[in-house]
């Protein structure tokens, strides 16, 4: 084979893997919006852009979507520019300018509100984030949004429930939909299914225009990173085990948990009929090992089952 054509064959390969990647994130926001409900007929979805390429993907997604998608509604992008030193100002307008969707930059100084109020060497995620959300649920009124979308992702969702366990007590995490503080807004978050591992490849096959956030991202030893590399970790040395947690997330048996005000443990009485949820301890539980994904859907494999009960110590008999 000619270098021309191991070439071609190359760059063939290329398209095809970067066709089967944007097909994939786009199933899987297509998913994410159908299960959730999360865009209705008519919404003006307010897409807030941060420079990232989280919310790059999330934008590029969407708006292909919309080409197809059996309904009609709107796309409105926003950027909030806190005025960080630095921050290049022409990057997005231009952008957004040469895709031709509605933009709004908001140029809001919490930048100086943040490093006057956190002490030095404190991490600044919770008063800008609040400073943040306070900002564009504002400009959501203003703009007519009835959606606020956000780019956070599937390893989001599983950081912020790791960091709520660990450090705030909450089995708790990143909704895919849920009402604002206020009680005005729905904010969505359509790259719930999404990996971050295949929104940084996408974000490099689309050469977005990404621009680095200096004021938290830098920082050090922050909790969430700390969380995000345990979870790395644990995904290169376990395949497929994030998938697994993530579904977790999605099959809640409060009854077998311990929280008191989403289960009526006082209530609870024996009967005569079967109970749905009731207890296997004196069964034979089996767990199964997470398969690896396989172009991120499901392989029909034979699993191999582990037993609880087979790693316990075998009974001997004490006598004579």
């Amino acid at each position: 084979m000619s270098d021309t054509q191991t070439l071609d064959a190359k760059a063939q390969k290329a398209l095809f893997e970067a066709n089967k990647l944007a097909k994939r994130l786009r199933h899987h926001v297509g998913d994410a919006i159908n299960d959730f409900n999360m865009i209705e007929q008519g919404d003006r979805v307010m897409v807030c852009l941060s420079g990232g390429k989280d919310s790059f993907g999330l934008l590029d997604i969407l708006l292909g979507l919309q080409k197809s998608a059996p309904i009609d509604f709107s796309i409105v992008a926003v950027n909030l520019d806190q005025k960080q030193p630095g921050f290049p100002e022409h990057v997005l307008p231009e952008y957004l300018s040469s895709i031709g969707v509605e933009y709004r930059i908001v140029e809001e100084d919490t930048y100086s509100i943040v490093k006057r109020v956190i002490p030095e060497g404190k991490t600044t995620c919770s008063l800008c984030s609040r400073l943040r959300r306070g900002i564009l649920y504002r400009v959501a009124d203003e703009l007519g949004a009835t959606k606020i979308a956000l780019g956070h992702h599937r390893d989001d969702m599983l950081h912020t429930l790791f960091l709520n366990m660990f450090y705030g007590g909450k089995l708790k995490s990143m909704p895919p939909k849920l009402v604002s503080d206020d009680g005005k807004h729905m904010v969505i978050r359509p790259l719930a299914y999404c990996r971050e591992k295949d929104l940084e490849r996408y974000a490099k096959l689309r050469e977005f225009p990404i621009i680095p956030c200096n004021l938290c991202g830098s920082q050090p030893n922050l909790q969430r990173q700390v969380v995000k590399e345990m979870v790395n970790d644990w995904d290169k040395r376990f395949p497929g085990r994030l998938e697994t947690m993530f579904r977790a997330l999605q099959n809640v048996v409060p009854s077998h948990l311990a929280d008191t005000g989403l289960f009526d443990f006082a209530g609870l009485k024996t009967g005569d009929a079967p109970f749905a949820d009731g207890d296997t301890a004196f069964d034979k539980e089996e767990f199964r090992d997470p398969l690896p994904p396989v172009d991120d859907e499901q392989a029909e494999a034979p699993r191999r089952t582990i037993s609880i009960l087979d790693s316990r110590p075998k009974e001997t008999s004490c006598g004579g």
